[in-house]
């Protein structure tokens, strides 16, 4: 038989997400055939979707559906719990298809897309069925539509982990392509101050002031130094502040860039998958000992 070694297993637990003894025990039935064990994984993950509802999905990608004429176009966020079923056809295709209906269907919210038809049911009945085939959580997270008061550019990066839906008005289509990488990579908060929240900037204040303190400023000058550091947060953080990622002279802003070429940006979404959603973070060798003392308990 076939030594089941730790590095195995981990590399199994990795794949499927599957608890780690199920996957030495499916390592060994498949006599340390990892592709095998994998296939088991799925069969005996097969009817487990109702415990998958319950881990955490912070996982998967983005999808960009446009219409022909560039007026019309949605962008939707769909997680799942590992990278490795992020890269699934059958995962891919949900995401894709979803991102197309709401475009085409324009649906209220999340509820309303899951309810949408889809295959020989409905969304959600897709979505559950392939929960129970693979064994891994997945959900519908957020999504945005947008009826163009330009042309719609996108820029997906990262395996659609980052994902840019832009309006711009004005332009052509090079511009509207490295804007949206733009924005892939300096991650705007807002198209402009106005766009900032005031919890945010009043925090980025409160911050500056208690830091200006713990320096032994004097306390008359507090307010003008956390002026100061809102106007640079303000600069780091809008897009039409930030300066363009290829400019030549590296100080060309994006509003510089936009009127030198009479266009304007009516508006962007980003999506960063996972953005705010906690993960669990597995310590693979302290899980190992916590399994082994049980056992060890057990046996006594």
């Amino acid at each position: 038989m076939a030594e089941i070694t730790a590095g195995m297993v981990k590399e199994l637990r990795e794949k499927t997400d599957a608890p780690m003894m199920e996957c030495k025990k499916a390592l060994t039935e498949a006599a340390g055939d990892l592709a095998k064990a994998e296939e088991i994984l799925r069969v005996k993950l097969g009817n487990k979707a109702s415990k998958a509802a319950t881990r955490v999905a912070a996982e998967g990608i983005v999808g960009i559906s446009i219409s022909t004429d560039g007026k019309l176009g949605s962008m939707l966020e769909v997680n799942c719990e590992t990278d490795f079923v992020a890269k699934n056809d059958d995962f891919l295709a949900l995401v894709q298809n979803c991102a197309e209906l709401v475009a085409t269907q324009n649906p209220a919210d999340v509820a309303a897309l899951s309810a949408l038809p889809m295959g020989e049911g409905t969304v959600e009945s897709t979505r559950a069925a392939l929960v129970g085939k693979i064994g891994e959580n997945m959900s519908l997270r957020r999504f945005v539509r947008v009826e163009a008061k330009g042309q719609l550019y996108s820029y997906i990066h990262g395996g659609s982990k980052i994902g840019v839906l832009l309006d711009l008005v004005g332009g052509d289509e090079q511009m509207g392509k490295d804007i949206a990488m733009h924005i892939a990579a300096s991650k705007p908060k807002a198209l402009d101050a106005s766009g900032v929240s005031p919890e945010l900037i009043e925090a980025e204040r409160r911050i500056a002031i208690e830091k200006a303190r713990a320096d032994n400023k004097p306390e008359a000058m507090l307010e003008k130094i956390a002026d100061g550091t809102v106007q640079k947060f303000l600069k780091e953080v809008t897009l039409l502040a930030q300066v363009f990622v290829k400019a030549e002279d590296g100080k060309q802003t994006i509003e510089q860039l936009l009127k030198a070429r009479g266009a304007s940006i009516a508006g962007f979404t980003l999506y960063i998958v996972g953005e705010g959603i906690e993960k669990k973070v597995t310590d693979f060798a302290a899980e190992v000992a916590e399994q082994a003392a049980a056992a060890a308990a057990a046996q006594k």
